[in-house]
């Protein structure tokens, strides 16, 4: 389906077992007389973890939210085949409802379903609590039960762990890890400063430059996985993004 604005579109005859969860074609965006992004093209399978790389202001958090279907100035033809969701870098919690009330927020079963979701990222505990009283871990996991809990077939995430101290951050990673794990078609696309964050998480990473997917590769190193394991594909990837690296 191609159109003049991005559409997001929820398809519920297609055969099971398809492969592309979401699809962009020729996505442009332009803030006032700068492209940031230009012409871009973008599969995501459905069950692939992607993470996308890029130098501030290449319009990565652009892209995201063309693809949640929040940017109705950006331009060319968008699929998603089901729904979306979006952790953000800021948890955006409503500091004057408790935390089970934010993760229930629009849903018809809220309570029961928004409680399963903070089950699964491991704050049930804190259902009742206010916001202003959660560590920034445990905002982002709110924050990403409040996603979750829409049973998303493509996960967006916008650097959800770049404001996290070091150890919160690992924790973070592997809680993710262990959620796409155990949903079997779970997409996730997650956006992201951080090379070794990229390739500790990634099936496939992306870099984003001048406007459209300049680089990508797969990661075929099984998980658990460090940037030392991939020390070459690491130093690849900052040599994209502009970064060189000290010879020892």
């Amino acid at each position: 389906m191609a159109t003049s604005l991005p559409t997001r579109v929820t398809t519920t005859d297609q055969a099971v077992g398809a492969e592309r969860v979401a699809s962009v074609r020729d996505l442009t965006r332009v803030f006032g007389e700068r492209i940031v992004i230009d012409g871009l093209d973008i599969d995501i399978e459905r069950g692939e973890f992607v993470a996308l790389l890029g130098r501030s202001g290449s319009g990565k958090s652009t892209l995201l939210r063309a693809l949640a279907g929040l940017d109705p100035e950006a331009t060319g033809a968008l699929t998603v085949d089901g729904t979306v969701a979006v952790a953000f870098q800021e948890p955006r919690l409503l500091p004057w409802k408790r935390v089970i009330d934010n993760v229930a927020l629009g849903l018809d079963r809220p309570e029961e379903a928004a409680y399963a979701a903070l089950e699964e990222v491991g704050l049930a505990g804190l259902a009742k609590a206010w916001p202003l009283t959660l560590s920034g871990g445990e905002a982002q996991r709110a924050s990403l039960a409040r996603a979750l809990v829409r049973e998303p077939d493509l996960l967006l995430l916008d650097e959800p762990f770049s404001a996290l101290d070091a150890l919160t951050r690992i924790t973070m990673h592997r809680l993710v890890l262990d959620l796409w794990t155990e949903k079997e078609r779970l997409s996730v696309l997650l956006v992201t400063h951080d090379v070794d964050e990229a390739l500790r998480l990634a099936d496939r990473v992306l870099v984003l430059g001048e406007g459209r997917i300049a680089y990508e590769t797969r990661v075929d190193v099984a998980r658990p996985r460090s940037a030392g394991d991939l020390i070459e594909l690491r130093t690849e990837l900052l040599g994209r993004l502009g970064v060189k690296e000290d010879n020892p």
